[in-house]
């Protein structure tokens, strides 16, 4: 497995441009929020008579990509997360449709990084391995 540097190193290759980088710092976690609204969505998993949201089993593997990363990104990964689940419990209470909202969220957020690619001029890290999905958030939280 790579080092959290080396990915670190190999995400910002493609993000080099200000523009992008601007875009990414509001594009990356903006588009993690609507997927963890997206798996909020999904109909709860019965176990037992226990109803579990999917994003607590989603979240298993994520976690633990990150915290085979480090402790610290672990846990900052963590905080975010748990703050995005904030976010949408508090719009669901309010009446914000969370589907809605996350597909909306998700489409606009992409197209904008894709527009700041366009303007990079180079390919979504993604494209190359899919890891770089959960990287994006790390690499944007470490930015200055």
């Amino acid at each position: 497995m790579k080092s959290l540097q080396q990915w670190l190193d190999a995400y910002g290759e493609s993000h080099q441009n200000s523009t992008n980088r601007k875009i990414h710092k509001v594009a990356v976690p903006g588009i993690y929020l609507s997927i963890v609204g997206l798996i909020w969505c999904i109909p709860h998993l019965s176990l037992g008579g226990v109803a579990i949201n999917w994003v607590w089993l989603v979240m298993l593997p994520v976690m633990f990509f990150y915290f085979r990363l480090s402790r610290s990104v672990f846990i900052q990964m963590l905080l975010f997360t748990l703050a995005c689940l904030a976010v949408i419990t508090f719009a669901d209470m309010f009446g914000v449709s969370i589907l809605n909202l996350s597909i909306g969220l998700f489409v606009v957020l992409w197209i904008m990084q894709f527009v700041g690619h366009k303007i990079e001029g180079k390919k979504p890290s993604f494209f190359d391995d899919i890891q770089f999905l959960l990287i994006g958030p790390i690499w944007v939280f470490r930015q200055k």
